[in-house]
C-alpha cells in the first residue's frame, strides 16, 4: 500500500502504479464506511480546492464539492466566464496563481485534442496537485469508481471476469471518448477480460488502444475488439454500453472542422440499432450487471426496462463517485508529507 501520495497529480490512471491505485480503492472503502456510519472524517480541514468546469456536470461537480465539504474543506465552483480564461489567461498563469491561494486544482475540459493538454499544462506550472475531472483522453474519477463498484459486486479478485465496453447510439455526435478509454486502460490491470465493441467509425485514440493491449499482456487478461454488439454481450459478467463520438475517425479521414457535425450525424444515423435491450442482456451471463456513468440517453442508448431493472447498478456507481474522489483528494491534498 502506497501511503505517500501527497502532491501527486491525478490526470490519467496510466500515470499511477497498480499499488497506488489499490491504495485509492482501500481509502475509498474506509471513507465509505465512515460516511455510512455518520462519522466525521475532516481530513482536509480548512483546505481549498479550485474546480474549473469547461462543461456541464451533475455527478462530477456534486460529488467533488460534497467530498470537499465532508472532508472539512471548501470547493470553489468555477467556469471560464467567472475567470480570466475567457479573456485569454494562459494555463501557466492560472496554475501559478491558484497555487498561491489554495491546496488543489480540479479541471474538467473534454474538448477533443485540447482537454488533456490543457490540464497537463496547468499541472506543469502549479505547485499544488491537479485532478482531472474528465478530459478528452481519460475520465479517471469515473473509471476508478466503476472498478470499486465491480469489486463490490463480484469480489476483490476480478481476474477472468468479462466486461464488455460497447458503443451505443445517441443522437449527439460529439460525446467524449474518455469513458471507454478510461475503462480499457484500467480494467486489464486488475485482470478483467475486456471486449471493446463499436461500429468501425467509432475507433478510439491509438495510444489508449496500445496501453490497453500492453496492460492486458502484462496481467494475462484478454483484450478483444469486435464490431458486433451481440457477439460482445455473449457471456459477459459486466455490460457497459455507452455512447461516444467518432472524433478519431473524423480526424483520421481529415474531415474539415466545419463539416464534422454533419458528417458525424450521418454516421450516427447508420447505427440506431446499437441499443442495450432486454434481449441483449439475456445474451450476457445470468448474473451480469448493467453499468453506465450517467446521464443515459433512455430509449436510445438503453431501454428503461434495463436501466431500471434488477441487473442495473448505475446508482451504486454514482454513489461511489463520492467515495473515490474523496479518497483521491484526501491522499493528494492531505496524506503523508
Amino acid at each position: 500500500m502506497k501511503s505517500m501520495l501527497r502532491g501527486k497529480d491525478w490526470i490519467e490512471t496510466v500515470d499511477w502504479s497498480k499499488e497506488e491505485l489499490e491504495t485509492v480503492l482501500e481509502v475509498a472503502k474506509y471513507l465509505k464506511i465512515k460516511f455510512s456510519l455518520g462519522e466525521a472524517h475532516r481530513i482536509l480541514q480548512d483546505k481549498t480546492l479550485f474546480m474549473m468546469f469547461f462543461e456541464q456536470s451533475t455527478r462530477t461537480r456534486n460529488s467533488t464539492e460534497a467530498a470537499m465539504t465532508q472532508l472539512g474543506g471548501h470547493a470553489h465552483d468555477l467556469t471560464p466566464d467567472k475567470m480570466q480564461i475567457s479573456h485569454g489567461e494562459t494555463p501557466k498563469d492560472t496554475g501559478k496563481v491558484l497555487s498561491r491561494y489554495g491546496h488543489g486544482i480540479a479541471i474538467r475540459n473534454c474538448f477533443y485534442g485540447i482537454g488533456n493538454k490543457y490540464i497537463r499544462e496547468v499541472a506543469k506550472e502549479a505547485e499544488i496537485p491537479v485532478t482531472n475531472l474528465q478530459c478528452d483522453v481519460d475520465h479517471p474519477c469515473q473509471s476508478i469508481a466503476d472498478l470499486m463498484t465491480m469489486q463490490e459486486k463480484f469480489g476483490g479478485n476480478l481476474k477472468g471476469m468479462k466486461c464488455v465496453v460497447s458503443w451505443t447510439y445517441a443522437p449527439a455526435y460529439a460525446r467524449p471518448l474518455s469513458v471507454p478509454q478510461g475503462l480499457i486502460t484500467l480494467l486489464p490491470r486488475f485482470g478483467v477480460d475486456v471486449t471493446l465493441a463499436y461500429p468501425k467509425e467509432f475507433n478510439l485514440i491509438p495510444k489508449t488502444m496500445e496501453d490497453a493491449q500492453r496492460f492486458a499482456k502484462d496481467t494475462g487478461a484478454k483484450f478483444k475488439v469486435t464490431h458486433n454488439m451481440d457477439e460482445a454481450f455473449k457471456g459477459a459478467h459486466i455490460v457497459y454500453p455507452k455512447s461516444w463520438g467518432c472524433h478519431q475517425h473524423l480526424k483520421d479521414i481529415n474531415v474539415p472542422e466545419a463539416d464534422k457535425k454533419d458528417t458525424g450525424m450521418k454516421i450516427l444515423a447508420k447505427y440506431k440499432n446499437w441499443v442495450c435491450t432486454e434481449k441483449r442482456m439475456k445474451m450476457a451471463h445470468k448474473d451480469a450487471v448493467y453499468m453506465h456513468p450517467l446521464p443515459a440517453d433512455r430509449g436510445a442508448e438503453v431501454e428503461d426496462a434495463v436501466i431500471d431493472g434488477p441487473q442495473s447498478v448505475v446508482f451504486d456507481q454514482a454513489e461511489n463517485r463520492l467515495h473515490t474522489v474523496k479518497a483521491i483528494l484526501a491522499l493528494i491534498m492531505g496524506g503523508r508529507p
